[in-house]
This record gives C-alpha cells, sequence and structure tokens, in this order.
C-alpha cells in the first residue's frame, strides 16, 4: 500500500514503513483501504496520526521531523540547534517543527490514557557537588535497565565567544558512547540562572525522539534552581558532603524548592561528613512547609563512585513519579510550566524588538553616555529609550 500526504510518502511493506519526501497532498489508498487525510509518522514500530502541514519552502523542517521521530540522533542534534537560533528564518522553521513534534507527542499521549510519555529531572546544585559524575552513573544504570536517557547540561558562557565554559560532555565520556544516550551541552548565553532560554524546546524534541527520561543539569547558581523547576517533574538537589557548601546549601530558598536532595560523594573519608549532612538537610527539611500532600521530599546519601545508593535514589523517583501521576499533579503541573514559559519568551522577545527598535537604535548611544557620564540617571534615561520605544511602536500601528 502507498500512501501520500502533505508532503509525506509511505510505502507499507508488511509491517515496515519507510519514509521519503514528496510535495503532494493527496492521499491513494490501495487494497480498498482508505485512511484520513492527516499527516502519518512513524514513531518506532507505531503508527501515530498527525494533523500538521509543513509551510516551508524547503524540505529541511520535514527531513528533521523524520528524523527526530524515528530516534536519529543526528537529526535530534540538528533539530537542537534549530530551535537554538536566533534567526529569523530559522525561528519561524523551529516553531514548525515544534509544532509538529507536540502533536505527535499528543497523540501518543492520547495513546497512554493521556498520561507523559516521559520523566522530566532537573538536577542543581553547587559547584563541586559532583552532578556531572553522578548523571553519568546514574544514566548508565538507566540505559542498562532499558530506558533511553537524554542530558541536557546548561554550561555557563563565555562573554567573548558565547560558548561553553565546563563542557560537561566531556566529563561523561563513557554515557556519551551510549547508543541509548544523548547528551547535548547548550551554553546559557547569558540566560538569568544559567538556564538557556530554548532549553524547554530541546526538552520538547528529545521527547519525540523516543526519550522517556530527560535529565536537565544546570550549574547551580541560585535563581538555576527556579528557572529549571519551571520546567521539570522533579527537581533533585546534589550537594557535596563538605567543602563550606553547608550554610549555601541549607538556605530556605534553594531547600524548599528540591523533590529530592542527595549528599554525593559518600564514600571513603567523606562517608562520616556524609551522614552529618544527610541528618542536616533533614533537620531542615522538617522546619518549611509542605509544598505538596502526596510527596515528602526525602535526604539520602549516594556516591557516584561505588555507585552505593544510586539505586534506592533512582527507586525514590520512581515512587514520586507514580505519585504524581495517579494523582493527576503531573499533567497539571507540565499545563502550569507551559504558560510560565510563554511569557518568558514574551519578555525575551519584548527585549529584542526593543533593542531592534529603530527609534531606539538611533538615540541610545547618545543616552548611555549621558548616563554614563551622570547627566541622566539610569531611570531618567530607561524612561527616555521607553517613551521612543512607544512612540515608535505606535507608528507602526
Amino acid at each position: 500500500m502507498i500512501i501520500m500526504s502533505h508532503g509525506l510518502l509511505l510505502k507499507m511493506h508488511g509491517r515496515q514503513l519507510f519514509t521519503t519526501t514528496w510535495k503532494t497532498a493527496q492521499v491513494t489508498a490501495l487494497n480498498h483501504h482508505h485512511l484520513p487525510q492527516k499527516q502519518p509518522s512513524v514513531y518506532g514500530s507505531q503508527f501515530v496520526v498527525c494533523t500538521r502541514m509543513f509551510t516551508s519552502d524547503d524540505s529541511k523542517v520535514q527531513r528533521i521531523y523524520d528524523c527526530i521521530i524515528t530516534s536519529k540522533r543526528h537529526g535530534l542534534a540538528e533539530g537542537i540547534t534549530l530551535v537554538e537560533s536566533s534567526h529569523p528564518t530559522k525561528r519561524k522553521q523551529a516553531q514548525e517543527l515544534l509544532t509538529a513534534v507536540l502533536a505527535n507527542l499528543k497523540a501518543r499521549e492520547n495513546k497512554n490514557s493521556g498520561k507523559p510519555s516521559s520523566f522530566r529531572i532537573g538536577l542543581t546544585g553547587p559547584p563541586g557537588a559532583g552532578k556531572s559524575t553522578l548523571i553519568e552513573s546514574l544514566g548508565k544504570q538507566l540505559t542498562d535497565d532499558g530506558h533511553k536517557v537524554a542530558v541536557l547540561a546548561v554550561d555557563p558562557s563565555s562573554s567573548l565567544s558565547g560558548g561553553s565554559l565546563l563542557g560537561d560532555k566531556t566529563r561523561m565520556q563513557e554515557l556519551s558512547r551510549d547508543p541509548n544516550a544523548f547528551i547535548r551541552a547548550s551554553p546559557s548565553s547569558g540566560s538569568l540562572g544559567g538556564v538557556a532560554r530554548n532549553t524547554n524546546d530541546a526538552v520538547v524534541l528529545c521527547e519525540g525522539a523516543g526519550y522517556d527520561i530527560i535529565i536537565i543539569e544546570t550549574m547551580g547558581v541560585g535563581q538555576s534552581e527556579y528557572a529549571v523547576a519551571d520546567m521539570v517533574d522533579m527537581l533533585v538537589l546534589v550537594v557535596p558532603p563538605a567543602g563550606g557548601d553547608e550554610l549555601q546549601g541549607l538556605k530556605r530558598g534553594i531547600v524548599e524548592m528540591a523533590d529530592l536532595i542527595l549528599v554525593n560523594k559518600a564514600d571513603g573519608e567523606l562517608l562520616i561528613p556524609a551522614r552529618r549532612m544527610k541528618a542536616e538537610y533533614s533537620s531542615a527539611l522538617k522546619l518549611l512547609r509542605k509544598r505538596s500532600k502526596i510527596w515528602i521530599p526525602k535526604v539520602l546519601k549516594v556516591s557516584s563512585k561505588t555507585k552505593d545508593g544510586l539505586p534506592e535514589a533512582w527507586d525514590k523517583m520512581l515512587k514520586y513519579q507514580t505519585a504524581m501521576t495517579d494523582s493527576g499533579d503531573l499533567v497539571r503541573k507540565r499545563q502550569r510550566q507551559q504558560t510560565v514559559w510563554m511569557w518568558n519568551h514574551i519578555r525575551e522577545n519584548i527585549m529584542e524588538a526593543f533593542k531592534t527598535n529603530p527609534a531606539v537604535e538611533n538615540s541610545v548611544g547618545v543616552i548611555e553616555r549621558k548616563v554614563a557620564l551622570g547627566i541622566l540617571t539610569p531611570g531618567h534615561g530607561a524612561d527616555s529609550l521607553l517613551k521612543l520605544f512607544r512612540v515608535g511602536a505606535h507608528k507602526k500601528l
């Protein structure tokens, strides 16, 4: 049977489906089998129907989409590069790609009784806590159990080139060679809290590629806990057993966001300090108001080196996921997160529109110099630029 629909040609031989690009918008069904006129998509061995039609003149978006839903890692990497781009044409292509992948995910969730097809985990903590080593040890355990793991490591950026500084991927060499794992290090590009603006879009693409465990690692600089908490199902705080981070870790603003706290490096000479740190965090959690009626945050000690405590930590994560899914809180949480990131994109786009406004561009240099010389206050300078922006926007209308 040959099916042609909205830019996709499918040839069905028994149970196998092969896709090629085809610019036509009709459906031809042989053997008297008639399918609805919607775009067929392939995901693993499942036949998922998606209603998305691509409007791009070229076949780039269609090709990337086909690669993503057939779990090709090079296509996923290309898709994430596309959504990270700030070029207007590529941003338009990225939105088409994301819309198509979201439609595919929605169809998959409907087949799964509305339950999400992935588990999103955020790992954060102070520098030196061993987050990358912990992710590699946990990731290898999960891939050995048959899971597909995607790691999005958000690095701090260089102020000169904008590139990543830490290179987390180079510290997960064993996991990066695993065929069931995908690691993507993205520079934060100055984003407050160390979460790249398009990390949430990258999560969607990873889920579309069939990765059921999504791990987001941040640099852990305070605000990152709040930023990453708005895109994951579970936030895990990783802390070292010693080294002067006790006061930083025990700050209420950080601990109250965590669903699970892992005291890492609990081996050798650090085993006793790790036990003491676990007791301190357990006591701190008792003083905080409960954020959920169905889950009480736990504190565990683990060792990335000896793998001690990792199975227990994963078991706690699964119990959290089960509790949140069964209560319906997981779906509601994701719905709320989507609106949060919509407003984040609005704020960023407004700032971009402000900077590129012709009236602002013509006057910003002069006003900056006046502010620097003390002729104008920063507030007065900002008000002057905002007035120019409003006048320019009004003239366009």
